[in-house]
């Protein structure tokens, strides 16, 4: 159960995990020391440390329960099924649907709302990520293939580890950008400073991300920016798209500067995706417009030569 809580003068200073201890009195002290520890509390959106001193005004958010589902549970959620048959499913996940349950999401996650949907999947990556080869963020929307059977997960993975599978997305991004196309290759790791985000890091760290983009076009103040991807760490489009100091529009998370638009995330939209089929060996190639909602903020902008 989510529990929230706006810090007052009385409970300012106090170290968080002495103000939890005495705001949740069913949760023991060890339970609650490795919540904080593994990000199911959050200051202010951020992960902290147990000895934090809290502040007036400090917005608290815990998601913490003794006990957490055994599996992922089969929810009727309504999905986009763009392509299925007895091996693979091709969905165009909403902007703001997390892929699978975790800490804090238990439900509602698109792997509930597959079990209902779709019943059999991959059982590779366990009870909680049934049927999952790849990922787009919460508050990205777009294509991913889900594997129906451990077979078509293994040749679905091997692809996307060969490159062999493509994925390609497009964003506004802050700014004009100057070269109209290239490509970025960095080491992404964990932010030391904040566990919430990633950042570009030295070769001695982290993973190499590689990402190639091509302006698609010029706005007024703004870029349309089609992104393929070579490799496909976390949150590696928002992060390389900072790293060239042109962050996606909406990006709470890599974005400083305050959007003019009312947006539930950062305008992102995986919009093509091609594979061989695992079974057939067919090539693949699907595609999904961009949502509305990311239409009608380019429909309101003034094109740039």
């Amino acid at each position: 159960m989510s529990r929230e809580y706006v810090i007052d003068d009385r409970s300012c200073k106090m170290r968080l995990d002495v103000y939890l201890i005495s705001q949740i009195p069913d949760v023991t002290r060890s339970r609650l020391k490795k919540a904080i520890e593994d990000g199911e509390v959050l200051v202010n959106g951020k992960v902290v440390k147990a000895g934090y001193d809290l502040r007036i005004g400090d917005r608290v958010v815990a998601d913490i329960s003794d006990t957490k589902p055994t599996m992922a549970q089969a929810e009727d959620l309504p999905i986009d099924i763009v392509y299925e048959d007895d091996d693979i499913v091709v969905v165009n996940k909403a902007q703001g649907m997390v892929v699978h349950p975790a800490v804090g999401n238990w439900s509602g996650t698109l792997v509930n709302a597959l079990l209902h949907n779709v019943g059999s999947l991959s059982e590779v990556n366990g009870d909680f990520r049934p049927g999952i080869v790849h990922r787009i963020d919460k508050d990205t929307s777009g294509l991913l293939v889900i594997a129906k059977n451990d077979k078509a997960h293994n040749s679905l993975s091997s692809q996307i580890a060969d490159k062999q599978c493509k994925r390609y997305y497009v964003a506004l991004v802050q700014g004009r950008v100057k070269d109209y196309t290239g490509e970025i290759i960095t080491n992404i790791a964990r932010d030391p400073k904040n566990r919430l985000r990633m950042a570009v890091c030295d070769s001695t760290k982290g993973k190499i991300a590689h990402t190639i983009y091509t302006v698609d076009k010029y706005f007024q103040g703004y870029t349309l920016v089609r992104f393929e991807l070579k490799t496909g760490r976390t949150h590696q489009i928002r992060v390389h798209s900072a790293y060239m100091k042109h962050p996606i529009v909406g990006d709470k998370l890599y974005n400083p500067n305050k959007s003019k638009f009312h947006t539930d995330g950062q305008l992102l939209h995986a919009y093509k995706l091609v594979l061989t089929h695992p079974t057939t060996g067919k090539l693949m190639e699907f595609t999904a417009p961009i949502p509305e909602y990311f239409t009608k903020i380019l429909e309101g902008l003034q094109i740039d030569k």
